[in-house]
């Protein structure tokens, strides 16, 4: 089987960054039948539905050698992060105009 590690990627919705700091182990994506009685989209594989989440990388990876699983990882993206404070809205030094 085959199986992604990934660090997932803060959400939009939320300034924080929780549920970010494990790695999460899912398998790849598998083809998707109809059902003909319902007309639902299905799977017959029941591991799509898994995730599991480890606190470190290596973790991940002995797992999935552990189980036979092929896997790729995929290295987070760094964001830069820039110190600012609100009184900078305010400096005398500001570049633009600052009006009510």
């Amino acid at each position: 089987m085959q199986v992604r590690i990934f660090k997932p990627a803060k959400t939009a919705m939320q300034s924080g960054t929780g549920n970010t700091h494990e790695w999460v182990l899912e398998p790849e994506p598998s083809r998707k039948e109809i059902d003909p009685l319902m007309g639902w989209t299905s799977s017959r594989n029941t591991m799509q539905q898994v995730r599991l989440f480890f606190p470190t990388l290596e973790e991940a990876k002995a797992h999935a050698e552990k189980n036979g699983w092929q896997y790729t990882v995929e290295q987070p993206h760094s964001r830069p992060v820039r110190a600012k404070a609100y009184a900078d809205n305010f400096a005398f030094n500001r570049v633009g105009r600052w009006t009510h």
